[in-house]
């Protein structure tokens, strides 16, 4: 038998990568993206941003910190208060965390709609057919009846009934002038990032400065303690929110190295 570790087959095959390896997170991770490579769901430049995002992770300290927790819990109060809550999808986060999305729609209330740089109607409907597979029932984006203005590529394009009617809309990972532009719109956006200089993390209504994987599911997890709290509450807890304060504290963890 060869002495060289084996990488598994599937992302859901974690067998052959002990969960005690200090990268093993980071391994799983690589593996889900270059898997949905291969599925032809996620862009060959998806994994240069993988990798861009897993160097400020680790200059984080691989964790969610206290700035990116209260993040979170502030998105979660924005989502609630929403009419329409949209989760936006790209490839990246279809590879990485589907079958979470899809909880944390289901929670808040949220409809969820892909949305691509890289925009073909075969990996648009290979996208959509991934997260049915993870229990998503209706997924938006497929219509591409409307657009955002400002924009002159594909990112444009979204459901007029989607992220066009949205008041509040998720956008996980770096997203930049698209961030911009729904800011723009005046949509409360929240935003999942890594690097807090990013112009998607500074444009964002709530920045979350935090891994995908960390992020998306502590966002339910708040979703399930407030879902019950009054619109004061949540309210309180969206004003009391300071994204320049949260950025500030994320870019300090990271230069500092604490």
């Amino acid at each position: 038998m060869s002495d060289e570790p084996q990488i598994p087959v599937s992302p859901d095959d974690e067998t052959e990568i002990p969960e005690s390896h200090p990268r093993y997170e980071s391994l799983l991770t690589r593996h889900r993206i270059e898997h949905g490579v291969d599925l032809g769901i996620t862009s060959r430049q998806g994994l240069i941003a993988q990798g861009r995002g897993e160097a400020y992770d680790y200059l984080l300290g691989e964790r969610t910190i206290e700035s990116a927790d209260d993040a979170a819990r502030a998105a979660t109060a924005q989502f609630l208060l929403a009419d329409h809550p949209v989760v936006s999808v790209n490839g990246n986060v279809a590879a990485l965390v589907p079958g979470e999305v899809v909880e944390l729609a289901d929670v808040t209330g949220a409809e969820i709609e892909v949305n691509l740089f890289n925009r073909t109607k075969e990996r648009m409907e290979r996208i959509a057919a991934h997260l049915r597979e993870h229990g998503a029932e209706d997924v938006k984006g497929l219509a591409g009846d409307g657009e955002i203005p400002g924009l002159d590529h594909a990112r444009a394009t979204v459901d007029a009934d989607g992220i066009g009617a949205a008041d509040a809309v998720l956008v996980p990972l770096e997203d930049g002038d698209r961030a911009e532009a729904l800011a723009a719109m005046g949509k409360a956006e929240i935003v999942i990032d890594l690097n807090p200089l990013s112009r998607s993390a500074q444009a964002a209504s709530v920045p979350i400065v935090d891994n995908i994987i960390r992020a998306v599911p502590n966002v339910a997890r708040h979703a399930r303690e407030l879902r019950d709290a009054d619109e004061s509450e949540l309210r309180a807890i969206v004003d009391s929110f300071d994204a320049d304060a949260a950025l500030a504290a994320a870019e300090e963890t990271i230069r500092r190295g604490e």
